[in-house]
């Protein structure tokens, strides 16, 4: 599944293309012709849809029998035919309101084959809804594709508040440690990020946190903006990871931050010895809002980057 040089007609441009659709959400479904056209759909209502909207693309290029290679985890492709081996979703740790729970929408390679353990965070929704089995963002993938298992830390609505999910996280954390992984990444968007840069408090727990995002104060014109500042000085303050390296992600436009100067600033203090690495992506130009890290061309630019920092280059993500 993730060999570009594997499959069979496509010149360069096309590998480079199936690169891309590597680190696309499910559903998706790459198309190629033996003419060596091809096309790709991700992220569609249902698989049907994003087949349609595939083998659609690959003729627009001029493909005649265009096919599909390949669905989701699995090569479909006659005479080519490779799927994972069938895995049932399964929890890893839970209490009541949440679970560490792992994603068969992702390989999975196991705590001695992976080469780690990335924990996605969600967000906790203003309006209550239930974020729990929603699909970590895009820049996953290249953890996933990289030999890291993916497992989602999923947290009910009614009863996510801030400071009980951190210790549920950390619970969870210290569950996951146990099963042997070489390297535990913790990423999360929004409160899911808050809660992953919580984490560091406790030595030894996570290797890197990936914080896109972070927020715990609710949109513009909420009172809690009012401490917000003072209670992310706080969270840095009591990071104690020495080894761990971190990223952050800000960008332009984030209804969730109250002070984008500042909350820069404060960010830039999460140094040694708190924590062994910090890589501030600070209002990157490509992309805006609360939910920049979703969009693809943030994955396309930084994605590679993420995984270098995690696993100690020191790389600058340009």
């Amino acid at each position: 599944m993730l060999d570009t040089a594997a499959v069979p007609h496509l010149g360069p441009d096309g590998r480079a293309d199936y690169a891309n659709f590597l680190q696309q959400a499910t559903p998706r479904a790459f198309a190629l012709s033996p003419e060596g056209a091809w096309g790709w759909a991700a992220a569609q209502p249902d698989m049907a849809t994003t087949e349609a909207r595939a083998l659609e693309l690959c003729a627009s290029w001029g493909g005649g029998g265009c096919r599909i290679y390949a669905r989701d985890l699995a090569v479909v492709w006659p005479g080519r035919e490779s799927a994972p081996p069938p895995r049932e979703a399964a929890r890893v740790r839970s209490g009541p309101g949440w679970s560490l729970v792992t994603d068969d929408r992702f390989l999975w390679h196991g705590p001695q084959a992976g080469r780690g353990a990335y924990v996605w965070a969600h967000g906790r929704a203003a309006g209550g809804q239930d974020s729990r089995g929603s699909q970590p963002q895009p820049h996953v993938r290249v953890f996933n594709n990289a030999g890291y298992d993916v497992l989602r830390f999923d947290r009910d609505p009614l009863t996510d508040e801030t400071e009980a999910a951190a210790g549920w996280l950390r619970d969870a954390l210290r569950a996951l440690r146990a099963q042997g992984y070489a390297r535990i990444v913790v990423g999360g968007q929004s409160r899911g990020a808050w809660n992953a840069l919580q984490a560091l408090d406790q030595p030894g727990l996570v290797d890197a946190v990936v914080a896109i995002a972070p927020a715990a104060h609710g949109a513009r014109g909420s009172p809690a903006w009012a401490w917000a500042l003072e209670d992310l000085q706080r969270v840095i303050a009591g990071a104690r990871s020495p080894a761990a390296r971190v990223v952050v992600a800000n960008f332009t436009d984030d209804e969730f931050d109250p002070d984008p100067d500042r909350r820069a600033s404060l960010f830039r203090t999460l140094a040694a010895p708190r924590v062994g690495g910090l890589l501030l992506l600070d209002r990157p130009p490509e992309v805006t809002g609360h939910g920049g890290g979703a969009d693809a061309r943030f994955t396309q630019r930084y994605g590679a980057c993420l995984l270098l920092f995690v696993e100690g280059s020191s790389a600058v993500c340009n």
